[in-house]
Order: structure tokens, then sequence, then C-alpha cells
């Protein structure tokens, strides 16, 4: 009886193992497939000719910011400031163990003699950089909120920085009225700035008044 016992307990044992094993392997099976399989991006809002993305937060001095975990947020800058600083050919960001605090100037686009300095979204440690961007500063400008991100933070405070940032409606009528403001500096006929399609044209500061630039940095990117 007591062989019958031990051997009944050998089987549920077994069975339990196979059952268990068979899960974690499905498991496995369904995140491989999962990273095999793109994420589909968002479709970002088109607002003053500036594309925005529902998903991340702003500061107003043209910087996102985007949760990863509880404390990891990932950084850019916006299409605003992309269509803005034009062919971009050397950009400064911190290093990885750099501390940065939000609001701190952060990010340096160089190109033609006029810089475009952006403010960080966001306060802690630097704990990565996109160093494909670093070697291509284009990348940022095409593709800002994608592949041209520029660095994730261990942001510890992440909760209480969010509440400083932007996102939603309040975003997309802040992004309405910083195109509506920027326009006024520009000359007329390139007052417009636009595309067919509502579409901001790519390297802005063409179409803007080098003597203005100080005014400009000032008022869109709080320098």
């Amino acid at each position: 009886m007591i062989a019958l016992l031990v051997a009944f307990t050998f089987l549920v044992a077994i069975l339990i193992d196979h059952l268990l094993n068979r899960h974690s392997l499905v498991l496995a099976e369904s995140a491989e497939r999962d990273a095999a399989t793109p994420r589909p991006r968002l479709i970002p809002a088109v607002v003053g000719g500036f594309e925005v993305l529902d998903n991340l937060r702003y500061h107003p001095g043209h910087t996102w910011a985007l949760a990863e975990s509880q404390d990891r947020v990932r950084v850019g800058l916006d299409d605003f400031a992309a269509k803005l600083a034009g062919n971009v050919t050397k950009i400064d960001i911190p290093e990885r163990g750099q501390w940065i605090r939000q609001g701190q100037k952060i990010i340096a686009m160089h190109r033609d003699g006029r810089d475009l300095e952006l403010v960080s979204p966001i306060e802690g440690t630097v704990i990565d950089v996109n160093d494909a961007v670093l070697r291509d500063p284009k990348i940022a400008r095409k593709d800002p909120y994608g592949d041209g991100w520029l660095i994730a933070v261990n942001a510890p405070d992440a909760k209480t920085n969010f509440r400083n940032l932007l996102g939603g409606s309040v975003a997309r009528k802040w992004m309405d009225d910083a195109a509506a403001r920027l326009r006024t500096f520009a000359p007329t006929p390139a007052g417009s700035m636009a595309q067919d399609g509502g579409i901001a044209f790519d390297g802005l500061i063409h179409a803007l008044p080098k003597a203005d630039w100080e005014k400009i940095e000032k008022e869109f990117f709080l320098i």
C-alpha cells in the first residue's frame, strides 16, 4: 500500500513538472514571437504643422519624456525643435553617469554657426545614450520620437517631475500656440512655413531672421 502511495505521489510530481515546463515553454515561445514582431507606432497628431504624440509628456522647452518603467525615462527633442534645427552637424548630450536636473541645459545641436540648446524634461542619472545619434545627428532630426531619442535617465522622482510636463490636449494647445508665435518671426511670404497638408518645412531656421535668433531661443527653448 505504501509502495503504491509512493508511486502515485511520484507520478503526480512528474505530471505537475511536465505541465509547468510546458507552460514555461509556451510563455518563452510567446515572448520570442512578441520580440520578433515590431510594435506598431502611434500615429501622431499634426498641430500647427508639428507632430505631437499622446503617449509622451513635453517640457515647455520642446523636449519630451517617456516613462519606460517606474524609474527609467527616455528623453528626446520634439518635432518643433527638430524641424527648426535643420541640418545639424553635431549633437552634444550628457555622458552616462551624469546627474541632470529638470530644466537644465543638456542638449546642444550645432549647425552653420547657429546652435540650438535644449533643456532636460526630467531629473536623474543618465544611464544610456543613443550612440547612433552621436554618429549621425540627422537621425534625431528625421525621427525625433523614434530612433532619434537621445538619452535614458534613472529618475527616482519621476512621478513628481512628470507633474511639471505637458500631455494630451494641454500639449496640443501648447504646440499650436508655439507654432502661431513662431510664424510671427518669419517674414512674408515665408510666414506660413508649412507644406501642402499642413506639415511644417524641415530646416525652418532658414525662414527666420538671424537677428531674432537670441529672442527665439529665449521664447521657445527657455535658454
